[in-house]
């Protein structure tokens, strides 16, 4: 036995793994970390390891392999930055999202998606979301791969165990004494806004609070709600639906222009002042303090507070309603922090609206669903919440800066606007370019954009406004590479668009730029 031992020459014995078969004789010198993190991500692309598949200790992987701890928990982190595993205490890292499907060649040529044809109806953005694509960078949409299922668990868990059965039928239209005390909490620590738990009402995100608000100042007689241009489409319609006239006040680099919002004669206004969007520029202090002297005059600001939570490269802003608590109504949720699906948003509004506005929302619904809401109250009052903002604003940043890179490389010429917060980057372009032309391009290569002119109703530089959360690094730089090819630049000029890249030629037609006259 021995002679037989001494016969198998050490340098003959590969160290591998049963796991996928992994044999690390294939990785190249100074490159294991890539080449196990390359083999795992292809694993879960073919099926080999499912979602939900329990990857092995990275200690017991590294010892099978024969590496260090480093090559494998180095290759772990690479795939749960791309959103594919995540650790799950101690039922270790599992696989929770499969990769976007790699593209070999360009797709077959197809019709260009009518949702950029015309003006965007109310329908544009269900229609949007409905078309298949390889990357989207639709802006708005969190990393939804990053949800925290396991600390969401064990607060369901906790929740569960000492909740009463009278907990359980119906309660406080206006929700459970559990959320608003720990919605004041936290926004007086996150937002430095000082607010009684009594003043808070929980709402099915933002699109309802706009919604309450908007059916209680109608019938107080106010039918005018002046909202930011360029400014989000999406919380227009719901103005518009809700039968608001929503004249635009042009925003420029100091914020929302608080003396056009004067000479409008608007007796509210909507705005985003802590990162406006589409721009990402924050209302200076001048305009702020401008902005509350016309609403102690009279007017009613809604202050959005959009992406207060996401910042990176700048000091936190003041939330206005701080400062005005009588003349702000204060609107946020969590939609970008942990998931639209919840449906969890919340106001504070001003003393004089506040009994109309929980009687409306009594009408709507009786109130949200109580569970959902002691589960997001323990979270915020364990610190749950704040631990899961910090590793969100890491990964935020390595993607916002690989946006950043990859529209150096592919869109040279390009002016990017809003990084230092948010989930998304406002990108102008140079030249005569339709960027509703461009943003069908792309779709029609497989990459989901908005035109800026989606957004803008008064005439606006070309431009497209870009989400990056929900995108691993490697897909946003295929995906701008996917968008430049559907631009080329001619001699003369920046940017234009490849035309024989467009079959659905009606949209040469269309016009580029302004939007459209009055709101959709």
């Amino acid at each position: 036995m021995d002679r037989a031992k001494a016969a198998v020459p050490e340098e003959s014995k590969a160290a591998g793994a049963d796991f996928l078969q992994l044999d690390v004789g294939e990785a190249p010198p100074g490159g294991r970390a890539d080449w196990l993190a390359a083999r795992l991500r292809s694993a879960i692309a073919d099926g080999r390891a499912p979602v939900g598949t329990r990857l092995p200790a990275s200690r017991v992987l590294a010892a099978e392999l024969g590496v260090s701890r480093g090559v494998v928990t180095e290759a772990y982190q690479r795939l749960a930055e791309d959103g594919q595993v995540a650790g799950r205490g101690r039922a270790g890292t599992v696989v929770v999202a499969t990769p976007a499907a790699v593209v070999t060649r360009p797709p077959e040529p197809r019709r260009a998606p009518q949702v950029f044809a015309t003006r965007p109806g109310v329908d544009a953005f269900d229609e949007l979301r409905a078309v298949p694509a390889q990357v989207d960078l639709t802006p708005g949409v969190p990393d939804l791969a990053a949800f925290p299922r396991a600390a969401w668990l064990r607060a369901e868990r906790a929740v569960l165990h000492r909740m009463t059965p009278a907990a359980l039928g119906y309660g406080d239209p206006a929700g459970t004494p559990a959320l608003r005390l720990a919605v004041a909490n936290w926004l007086a620590r996150n937002r430095g806004v000082r607010a009684d738990p009594a003043e808070v009402v929980i709402v099915a995100g933002v699109s309802q609070a706009l919604g309450l608000l908007a059916r209680v100042l109608h019938d107080r007689g106010t039918h005018t709600v002046a909202v930011e241009d360029p400014g989000s489409l999406g919380v227009r319609q719901h103005l518009v639906y809700s039968g608001l006239a929503t004249p635009p006040i042009p925003v420029d680099d100091s914020g929302l222009c608080v003396d056009e919002l004067e000479r409008s004669g608007a007796p509210a206004v909507l705005l985003t002042p802590a990162h406006q969007f589409p721009t990402g520029v924050v209302l200076d202090g001048d305009r702020r303090r401008r902005l509350l002297r016309w609403a102690r005059d009279g007017g009613l600001a809604v202050e959005d507070d959009y992406d207060a939570e996401h910042r990176y490269d700048r000091p936190p802003v003041p939330a206005l309603r701080a400062m005005a608590p009588d003349r702000v109504c204060y609107v946020g949720s969590i939609s970008k922090l942990l998931a639209p699906a919840l449906r969890i948003g919340w106001m504070l509004v001003p003393p004089a609206l506040h009994a109309d506005v929980v009687a409306a929302k009594r009408a709507a619904d009786l109130g949200n669903a109580a569970l959902p809401q002691l589960v997001l109250a323990e979270l915020m009052e364990s610190g749950a919440l704040e631990r899961h903002l910090r590793l969100l604003r890491h990964r935020h940043v390595r993607r916002r800066d690989a946006m950043i890179r990859a529209v150096r490389a592919y869109l040279p010429g390009a002016v990017v606007h809003g990084a230092a917060a948010g989930l998304h980057l406002m990108v102008t372009l140079p030249g005569d370019v339709d960027d509703r032309v461009l943003a069908a391009a792309a779709l029609r290569r497989g990459v989901k954009v908005h035109p800026l002119s989606w957004h803008s109703r008064r005439p606006q530089p070309p431009g497209l406004v870009l989400g990056y959360a929900a995108t691993p690094p490697s897909e946003i730089d295929r995906a701008l590479s996917t968008v430049a090819d559907a631009v080329t630049p001619p001699r003369d000029q920046g940017v234009r668009v490849r035309v024989d890249l467009l079959e659905g030629h009606e949209l040469l037609d269309q016009p580029g730029r302004g939007g459209a006259e009055g709101g959709w």
